[in-house]
């Protein structure tokens, strides 16, 4: 069964879904499903507690299983976000490139986009070629906080 269940956070309401073994999804509160299992687990507590760290700068990565659904490209894609270090960024070219297709930058793209497990997949840390920020399911806004708690604590911890 999958559960999901919200916390607050500095950056708004959260929710975290598992399928019983692994994180499957993060939403932002906007995006609430209709057909959720409310209910609290072992496993979203772990989960909260180490985005709560995280927000507050104190982790750096996260050691919790996940298991994002999605076609094998997307999947090469978000193993790719996974090895962004924290506190850098890489632009879509940089990870169509670490993928072996140097002209996915597009694709790689739309699958960002797809990412259903933002933050512990850290696509906030994909950026547009000019330096720009681009994108991001949670929010422009959102990706900025994600990427100054970073730019401000890469050197502790």
């Amino acid at each position: 069964m999958n559960n999901t269940f919200y916390y607050e956070t500095i950056i708004g309401k959260i929710g975290i879904a598992e399928n019983g073994k692994a994180i499957t999804h993060m939403y932002i509160a906007e995006r609430i499903p209709e057909d959720i299992h409310m209910s609290e687990t072992k496993l979203l507590k772990k989960a909260n507690q180490q985005l709560q760290e995280y927000l507050i700068g104190k982790r750096k990565t996260f050691d919790i299983p996940l298991a994002p659904r999605g076609t094998e490209f997307q999947q090469k894609v978000w193993n790719s976000l996974q090895k962004i270090q924290y506190g850098k960024t890489n632009s879509y070219k940089d990870i169509a490139e670490s993928i072996g297709n140097i002209k996915a930058a597009r694709a790689v793209g739309m699958a960002n986009n797809k990412n259903p497990i933002i933050i512990f997949i850290p696509c906030h840390r994909v950026i547009g070629a000019n330096g720009k920020l681009v994108g991001y399911a949670g929010g422009l806004d959102v990706k900025e906080k994600l990427l100054e708690i970073e730019k401000q604590n890469e050197s502790y911890v």
